[in-house]
């Protein structure tokens, strides 16, 4: 990379942490630039925006740079700025991946700002589809979307609000828990799953209580990774329900994902219920059974 665009969204765009980064660029020798027209479910029309900015600004590179909405849309942004195909086109149906050019794709530097979505080791970006006249959010995929590096940095997330920092939480559990219910045969994801649940419950509860809590911060920020490591294996009615949700109202994933646990859990406990027994077991809890989970 020698030319790089910086991807964020606007609530961050003014920080310091923003311009720090900016700052280390200009100091490596890179030219950099920040582009910051993402909205909290980024859309088809934020994505086209930041492509034709990467495209005619010539750059080589993208630091992607915030939560899993700046991490989604700069990781489409590198995906599709070069191509000739239409953003819809590479949606994540049937083979459409293999239509991209995968030599014209620009690197990604992913460093996450929370800790929930574990965007920085997906290949796929969830993008709102407002063209029609229904609201839609389409996954849009391609192998190699997977960012070249990844910093996690717990400094960056000391001044998430307790608020913020239970949804994202929440939403990293809901990505390992959902994982390890799926029924699909993966046993890796399996276990990277359990761990990750089990890192949720000993340290969301104190990041949320105390935001300054660095070894909380890391472990959230590794627990992130971990469930979208997992969820390779396959999700459920949280994630199905929660986009469809999210994309109506525009309302904030990891929330929509936690309001919608306790019933997809209840009415799926005659599959699941083995499952969260033994995981009740590995969590060490009280009452180790599905009432106890719950």
């Amino acid at each position: 990379m020698t030319k790089v665009l910086l991807i964020t969204d606007p609530g961050l765009a003014d920080l310091p942490m923003v311009k720090e980064a900016i700052g280390y660029c200009t100091q490596a020798g890179l030219m950099v630039e920040l582009f910051s027209d993402i909205q909290g479910n980024p859309t088809g029309d934020n994505v086209r925006a930041g492509a034709i900015c990467l495209k005619s600004g010539g750059f080589n590179g993208v630091v992607a740079f915030g939560g899993g909405s700046s991490l989604d849309a700069a990781k489409a942004i590198a995906m599709i700025a070069k191509q000739s195909l239409s953003l819809w086109s590479t949606e994540d149906t049937g083979d459409n991946w293999t239509r991209i050019d995968e030599r014209l794709m620009i690197p990604v530097i992913a460093v996450p700002t929370t800790a929930g979505t574990g965007s920085e080791v997906g290949r796929a970006s969830v993008i709102t589809d407002t063209d029609g006249a229904h609201h839609v959010k389409r996954i849009i995929f391609h192998p190699k979307m997977l960012p070249a590096t990844v910093l996690l940095d717990p400094k960056l997330t000391l001044g998430l609000p307790p608020p913020i920092t239970a949804a994202t939480g929440l939403d990293a559990l809901s990505h390992s828990l959902e994982a390890y219910c799926a029924p699909s045969y993966h046993p890796m994801a399996e276990g990277i799953a359990i761990e990750g649940i089990r890192l949720v419950k000993d340290y969301l509860p104190r990041a949320v209580a105390n935001g300054e809590d660095i070894e909380a911060r890391t472990q959230m920020l590794v627990a992130s990774s971990m469930g979208a490591t997992s969820f390779q294996r396959g999700l459920g009615a949280m994630h199905a329900i929660a986009h469809t949700l999210g994309a109506l109202y525009d309302k904030h994933h990891g929330l929509l994902n936690a309001i919608l646990m306790p019933y997809v859990l209840k009415r799926n406990r005659a599959q699941i219920e083995q499952k969260i027994i033994r995981l009740s077991q590995y969590l060490e809890l009280d009452n180790p059974n599905f009432d106890g989970f719950m």
